[in-house]
């Protein structure tokens, strides 16, 4: 073989073995996770929490509706449904070219008043000076002082006035009772309001709670539950409920008590109206228990991958009941105590279609 042949030889060589070696890497890579052992837990009994469920719904502890309290049009709108505002802000303002007409007309009016004043105090000191001389009777006396005395009660009334006038302006400039979000709006820019008309609804996010109607029967244990969990299905969180307030009214209709939980802290996502699940825990008992990880669900069927003493891992139906929390899932049946499922359904179910499963 000649020197080029050689070479040629060795040129492919290597260019095959540099496209295999990404392979073999890859094979290796896969039969090391396939030898790797499947994580399982054993099906056992465990004491838990005994639960009552309740459904509810968010509402706000701080919420409420701006309005108007004078005539006028809207002349500026500056947050809309969604928006968050700090306290103090201004959200809504309204015309106020008459409330300042009438603030400077009742300024006026104090001025008016206090000339006056003045004239009827140098009336009357002069009137004093002339009695102790004898120059005026008594009767002159006592109408300058009754002069003195009417301007003084009508520049305090003016004055009134005026503060009155100012109160009413400030009217028109409306700010945001306390920091939140806007839940509603009612006004459109340019529409005349009169006092009494809703302008905004807002809410504050920071300070939530959970309302839920329970039935008389259950009523004497949520009375002595310590604690309970609020379940968010469209957010798919539960959290630790705060204190706990059973109101002191029933219903006649239905039969039920309200009771109030407190959110511990904002839940994001969370708004008033939203549903909830409250489970109050009335209780200790023992349940078959197994994590929620290890559940599969197709379609209709509920099952998990059982695994044996030998290895062999086999699909199996069950039966579920409660979820305990962050405990498990409650076995009602298709499982005894003691046998082990697999903790990550997709790795068993591929270890199935290997033939892993298969011994």
């Amino acid at each position: 073989m000649s020197s080029g042949a050689i070479s040629v030889t060795i040129v492919c060589l290597i260019t095959v073995t540099v496209r295999i070696f990404p392979l073999l890497l890859f094979l290796a890579a896969g039969w090391a996770r396939a030898a790797a052992p499947l994580a399982t837990t054993a099906v056992e009994y465990r004491e838990v929490d005994e639960v009552y469920t309740a459904e509810g719904v968010v509402e706000a502890v701080r919420q409420s509706t701006v309005s108007a309290q004078i005539s006028g049009r809207i002349v500026d709108v500056r947050f809309d449904v969604g928006d968050a505002v700090r306290k103090g802000e201004v959200i809504v303002r309204i015309d106020e070219r008459e409330v300042s007409d009438a603030l400077a007309s009742a300024q006026a009016q104090i001025a008016q008043a206090r000339a006056t004043l003045q004239n009827a105090r140098a009336h009357y000191e002069r009137t004093q000076q002339l009695f102790k001389q004898s120059f005026v009777s008594k009767a002159a006396l006592d109408r300058a002082f009754a002069d003195f005395q009417a301007a003084e009660a009508q520049l305090k009334a003016a004055v009134a006035v005026a503060s009155q006038a100012e109160t009413i302006k400030g009217f028109a400039t409306v700010t945001a009772p306390y920091g939140g979000v806007v839940a509603a709006r009612h006004v459109e820019l340019g529409e005349t309001v009169t006092p009494g008309k809703p302008l905004m609804t807002g809410f504050d996010p920071r300070d939530m709670r959970v309302v839920a109607d329970v039935p008389q029967l259950k009523l004497a244990q949520v009375r002595k539950s310590a604690s309970a969990d609020i379940e968010f299905p469209a957010l798919g969180r539960r959290v630790k409920a705060g204190e706990i307030t059973v109101l002191p009214v029933a219903n006649p209709q239905t039969h039920t008590t309200r009771v109030r939980l407190l959110l511990p802290e904002y839940v994001q996502g969370s708004y008033p109206g939203m549903f909830a699940r409250v489970h109050f825990a009335i209780g200790r008992t023992r349940r078959l228990l197994i994590p929620a990880a290890a559940v599969v669900r197709r379609t209709e069927v509920t099952a998990v991958y059982v695994v044996d003493a030998e290895g062999a891992i086999r699909l199996r139906q069950v039966r579920l009941g409660q979820v305990s929390g962050t405990e498990g899932i409650e076995v009602l049946g298709g499982l005894q105590p003691g046998e082990k499922v697999a903790l990550d359904p997709v790795k068993a179910a591929i270890a199935v279609k290997g033939g892993e499963g298969r011994r």
